[in-house]
């Protein structure tokens, strides 16, 4: 899966589940969040105040080795 700033924060759960660790990580709610559905990475990021391309590199790296 490629993942960029855009993408939706639940296709990228929905894809690879564990990655959930990777949003714990940085203290994003996200697995109890309705918003999920409808927000980008980048949006989650900001609305988080975390730097959008940090979370970005956490997630790619975790993705390409997911194991859903």
């Amino acid at each position: 899966m490629e993942i960029t700033a855009k993408t939706i924060i639940a296709d990228v759960l929905k894809a690879c589940p564990s990655s959930a660790e990777v949003f714990d990580k940085f203290n994003m709610g996200c697995m109890s969040c309705m918003g999920v559905a409808n927000e980008s990475i980048e949006k989650g990021s900001r609305m988080h105040g975390l730097d959008p391309d940090e979370v970005l590199a956490e997630l790619r790296k975790f993705v390409a080795d997911c194991k859903a």
